[in-house]
C-alpha cells in the first residue's frame, strides 16, 4: 500500500514538472502587506490647520513685501517696520484722553461704532417692514421702484449737508448720512426675499384663509430671512464706509475725523494705521454677519 501511495505522488510530481515549461521564472515567496502607519486625529487637524492659513498668510506676506519696496522708493511712505513701532507706542495707551479733541484711538473707534449702531439700528428699523410692504404689495412696489432708483446711486456725502442743515449739528447729521446709505440694502434685499416665496404657499394661505398676520409670521418672514440676513451685512458695510467719510467732514470724535486730523499733522504712520484699524473693523463686522447668516440660512442646511 505504501509503495503504491509513493509511487502515484512520483507520477503526479513528474507530471506537473511536465506541464510547467522550464524557461517560466519561479515566482518569488509572497511577502506580508505593509500598511502605512495610521495618521492621528492630531496630524490630521494641523494638516486641514496648515491649508487653511498658509494662503492668507502669503498673500499677507506679499503685501507687507510690496509696501516695503513702495516705501523704500519713497520719502514719505513710510515702510512696515516704522509703521508698527509707531503702532506699539500708540495702542499702549489707547485710552488716553487730555482734550475733546485729544484722545486715545480707542475712544475715537467706540464714536465711530456708536454712530454706526444707531444708523444701522434705524435703517432695520425702518428698511425691513418697508421691504416687506413692497415685497408684499405689488401697486407699492411699482409706487416706490423709481424713488429707489433714483435715490440709491447718491454718494453717503452729498447727504450730509442735508443732514447739518436739518439737525444743526455733526453727531446726528452723520447718523442720518449712516442711515440713508445703509436703508436700501435693507430695503432691496427684502423685498427680493418676499417676491421670491413661491406663490403655490401663498395660493394654501389663501385656501386656508389665514390673516396676514399669520401669511408673515408662517410664510413670509422664514422664507424670507436669508435675503434680510444678506441684505444686513451689505448695508452694515456700507455703514462703516459712510461713517468714516463723514467725520472726515464734521469732526468731533471718531476714527474718520482721527485719521483727519493725523494728516493734519502730517503723520503718515497715523494714517496708515486708521487705515488699517478701519479694514479691521470692517472686516470683523462682515464676518460677524456673515456667520449670522449662515447659521440662519436653511438653504445651506
Amino acid at each position: 500500500m505504501r509503495a503504491s501511495r509513493r509511487a502515484a505522488a512520483s507520477d503526479a510530481a513528474s507530471l506537473l514538472a511536465s506541464a510547467t515549461p522550464a524557461n517560466q521564472p519561479r515566482m518569488p515567496p509572497s511577502r506580508p502587506l505593509t500598511l502605512p502607519p495610521p495618521v492621528s486625529a492630531l496630524n490630521l487637524r494641523l494638516r486641514a490647520l496648515f491649508a487653511l492659513l498658509l494662503p492668507p498668510l502669503l498673500g499677507i506676506a506679499g503685501l507687507l513685501l510690496v509696501w516695503a519696496l513702495v516705501a523704500k522708493g519713497s520719502d514719505y511712505l513710510p515702510g512696515p517696520g516704522k509703521t508698527f513701532t509707531s503702532a506699539v507706542q500708540l495702542f499702549s495707551d489707547p485710552f488716553y484722553r487730555t482734550g475733546p479733541n485729544d484722545q486715545g484711538i480707542a475712544w475715537n473707534l467706540l464714536a465711530s461704532l456708536e454712530r454706526v449702531a444707531k444708523g444701522f439700528g434705524a435703517a432695520v428699523l425702518v428698511g425691513i417692514p418697508l421691504g416687506f410692504l413692497i415685497g408684499r404689495f405689488s401697486v407699492l412696489n411699482r409706487a416706490l421702484q423709481p424713488i429707489i432708483s433714483l435715490l440709491r446711486p447718491v454718494s453717503p456725502l452729498a447727504w450730509l449737508p442735508i443732514g447739518l442743515a436739518v439737525f444743526q449739528a455733526a453727531n446726528p447729521a452723520a447718523v442720518f448720512t449712516i442711515f440713508i446709505c445703509a436703508i436700501w440694502p435693507l430695503l432691496i434685499n427684502t423685498a427680493l426675499g418676499v417676491a421670491s416665496v413661491p406663490q403655490d404657499y401663498l395660493n394654501v394661505a389663501r385656501v386656508l384663509n389665514l390673516s396676514e398676520w399669520k401669511v408673515f409670521t408662517r410664510i413670509l418672514l422664514p422664507a424670507s430671512i436669508p435675503y434680510v440676513l444678506t441684505g444686513a451685512k451689505l448695508s452694515l458695510g456700507i455703514a462703516w464706509l459712510a461713517i468714516v467719510a463723514s467725520e472726515m467732514l464734521t469732526g468731533g470724535t471718531g476714527i474718520g475725523f482721527w485719521l483727519w486730523d493725523e494728516w493734519n499733522n502730517l503723520n503718515m504712520e497715523h494714517i496708515l494705521i486708521a487705515i488699517l484699524v478701519v479694514g479691521l473693523v470692517g472686516l470683523l463686522l462682515e464676518q460677524g454677519m456673515s456667520a449670522i447668516a449662515r447659521r440662519y440660512d436653511y438653504r445651506s442646511q
